[in-house]
């Protein structure tokens, strides 16, 4: 008797792992993008882009989603991300192209680089840990930058931050195949488990958009909006085009705009488990996968 309790007990236990979540945000969705008040005008200016948000704009007459702020300083630059500068980034020289690199990085740029957001409404820390969201005692007690180019380092360095652009390449394999226009997955592969276990918002194929470009050689690559989705800060929502853990509705805990579930505070995941934010990072780097190492009864504690 008291083995099958145990055993239902597990069962019981598994399930709500693999149940949909409910989660709610504490505060608005749209958090750090709130703009000090602003809101969404901060980025998307209703009426002459960036001259109407007071911006100098000489440069920015393209009309790539109404875009507000002045990127002047970042056309046609050159950046050097991550390990030792090995990934560098042509940036475009204008936003009318609309490539994904103007969507995908240029513009989150704009205001994360540091060139005119120090100045008119960004505090430089991690908005969640300014107000007290961040309660994992595992993070520092230093201020968390938000501007790349401008955190404490070197000025203008970006070795240190994670690559962007067509040399970043995503690497497929273990059942995840690029198909040179999209990714597919084979059934019954190691990554196909993986979806089971936590799923792949990161990669897959989105219902308005897709979270990658697509290099001059027809290689799949690394955007800004690949790894964070800059409408929704808080919460991840569970999709038919994007389930998570086999669930295609639910609401996922996910911080710092993550595109996917996401949640950092907890802080007592057992070792039979894996967290959330391992999780995400192993959509593309899945040789560090449990999946990939013959391991696939680890599913995943989201909140």
């Amino acid at each position: 008797m008291k083995r099958a309790m145990l055993v239902v007990m597990f069962v019981l236990a598994v399930a709500g792992l693999m149940m949909a979540q409910n989660w709610s945000s504490p505060v608005d969705v749209l958090g750090a993008h709130g703009n000090n008040g602003r809101g969404c005008a901060g980025c998307h200016q209703p009426h002459s882009g960036a001259f109407g948000s007071g911006q100098k704009g000489a440069a920015d007459t393209g009309s790539y989603a109404l875009w507000g702020q002045d990127a002047s300083p970042l056309y046609g630059a050159t950046i050097a991300f991550g390990d030792d500068g090995s990934f560098t980034e042509v940036l475009p020289t204008g936003i009318a192209s609309g490539s994904e690199e103007v969507g995908g990085i240029l513009l989150c740029l704009s205001c994360h680089d540091g060139n005119v957001t120090a100045k008119n409404m960004m505090f430089n820390q991690s908005y969640e840990q300014r107000i007290g969201l961040l309660t994992n005692s595992a993070y520092g007690s230093q201020p968390i930058p938000t501007l790349l180019g401008n955190d404490g380092s070197a000025a203008g360095n970006y070795t240190n931050d994670h690559p962007v652009g067509i040399n970043a390449t995503i690497r497929s394999g273990n059942g995840l195949t690029w198909t040179g226009t999209t990714f597919t997955v084979t059934a019954g592969s190691p990554y196909a488990q993986f979806i089971a276990n936590y799923g792949y918002p990161a990669l897959a194929p989105g219902k308005w958009s897709n979270p990658w470009g697509i290099n001059p050689s027809g290689k799949p690559y690394v955007l800004c909006t690949t790894c964070h989705n800059q409408h929704v800060m808080t919460v991840y929502t569970a999709s038919a085009a994007s389930p998570i853990a086999g669930n295609t509705t639910g609401y996922y805990a996910t911080y710092f705009f993550i595109n996917g579930p996401y949640n950092p505070n907890i802080n007592n995941v057992t070792n039979t488990n894996a967290p959330s934010t391992a999780q995400f990072c192993r959509q593309c780097h899945f040789g560090e996968a449990n999946e990939a190492n013959n391991t696939n009864n680890i599913t995943t504690v989201f909140q």
